[in-house]
């Protein structure tokens, strides 16, 4: 197998390049040349003690070590494959109780009791009010004077609302919640010159809004999902802490993510006219995993082996980092035909945009195909006339594929 044509230290996790452009050729040579490939890193670069990762890069690879946890572990350095270079590793070990960093069995338990929020019933229950939400959302935006910010005026709002409206946060209070995840994601822009202790008491602040709810359901129980979670302290429900972690796992997986969907979504329909006029005609049901497709909202996650094992052809030892890169999965040909091609009809469409299955695939994938789907058919009803200002101006981030700011005019 040939070697891979790239510059010398080129690294995927590299913020100043997810800063610019997903590095999909990059990707392509990878997958053409060595899909399972070492990227050195200077020890403490990304936070951990090690000398760099791997790069997996094939759909078939991400899926297998998704699927396997007794090979591949969460817990061991979380699953976040790149921190601020000044982070403490105390403040990365904190980060095992979010259930996102969590292996079986302990995994198991919690993921068992938070699902009672992403039930089928739960989420039809949402959807009358989420439609009226995003028609809102849609009307508003079209009132602006003028030019607006897309990702502000549009595609963050429902995403809230949506989570608000699930776990009972007043409404007003969303402010509060795109603020403080903004704050944990954003540690690598300098736009926001966030540092990583305000990241960390952005953190703290939500776990405590958080926690605050749970007590309160505790003392007053309500016919609603937080008093369901927390209302006794036994294996089926979860303590005030967790229900803590839980929201703020929310906060990034349900909102951030959702709303950068949306965002590339739209992006993508201004630059493909022929599928924005389709979208507008017929309003297929597939458009809302093609837009996951081809977003991938969280380029990569990780991945530590628990054992020596082999991949792709190469020798895995105990304790390597292994980074699951989503993107480049959801951009394989021996998966997707023509992959660099956005095509709303397209079916079947087995995109990793959801986690690699395994038992971290997404809780919230029904719900977020939902706001997607909301969103869009809203846009299209009341402004079908958008049309792109200026470039996305991108996150700069190790693993969020990400857009500040989209701005767009009515027409």
């Amino acid at each position: 197998m040939p070697c891979p044509a790239l510059p010398d230290g080129f690294d995927l996790t590299d913020p100043d390049l997810l800063h610019h452009r997903v590095p999909l050729p990059e990707f392509a040579e990878l997958r053409r040349t060595e899909p399972v490939h070492w990227v050195p890193q200077t020890p403490g670069l990304a936070g951990f003690g090690d000398e760099g990762y791997w790069a997996v890069t094939r759909h078939a690879d991400v899926k297998y070590v998704s699927t396997h946890p007794e090979l591949y572990s969460s817990f061991l350095n979380t699953a976040i494959i790149r921190f601020n270079e000044h982070i403490e590793r105390d403040a990365i070990d904190a980060q095992r109780l979010i259930l996102l960093n969590m292996d079986p069995p302990e995994h198991t338990r919690v993921r068992q009791i938070v699902q009672r929020v992403f039930t089928p019933r739960a989420i039809r229950a949402l959807e009358d009010n989420l439609r009226e939400r995003a028609h809102a959302i849609a009307r508003e935006a079209l009132a602006q004077p003028g030019p607006f910010d897309f990702v502000t005026q549009v595609a963050c709002e429902l995403p809230l609302q949506a989570i608000a409206e699930l776990i009972g946060i007043p409404q007003d209070d969303r402010a509060k919640i795109f603020e403080w995840s903004n704050r944990m994601i954003s540690y690598d822009d300098p736009e926001y010159a966030i540092t990583e202790e305000v990241g960390q008491e952005s953190a703290t602040e939500l776990i405590a809004y958080a926690m605050n709810m749970a007590a309160d359901r505790k003392q007053c129980p309500a016919k609603d999902i937080v008093s369901t979670l927390v209302a006794a302290e036994d294996e089926g429900s979860l303590a005030s802490d967790e229900f803590g972690f839980f929201v703020l796992m929310l906060a990034v997986a349900g909102n951030e993510t959702t709303r950068n969907a949306i965002t590339h979504g739209m992006h993508a329909f201004l630059t493909h006219p022929d599928q924005w006029d389709l979208f507008k005609r017929e309003r297929p049901a597939t458009a809302a995993e093609e837009i996951v497709r081809w977003a991938t909202p969280v380029n990569s996650f990780q991945r530590t082996a628990t054992q020596d094992t082999e991949l792709g052809g190469k020798r895995i030892r105990k304790g390597d980092r292994v980074g699951l890169f989503y993107a480049s999965a959801n951009h394989d040909p021996e998966v997707f035909e023509n992959p660099d091609t956005f095509d709303i009809t397209r079916d079947p469409n087995p995109h990793l945009g959801f986690g690699g299955g395994g038992p971290h695939f997404c809780l919230g994938k029904s719900l977020a195909v939902l706001e997607i789907d909301l969103i869009f058919n809203a846009v299209a009803d009341a402004l079908p006339n958008l049309r792109l200002v200026g470039d996305p101006d991108r996150l700069r981030s190790a693993w969020i594929n990400g857009v500040k700011h989209l701005q767009v005019s009515a027409g």
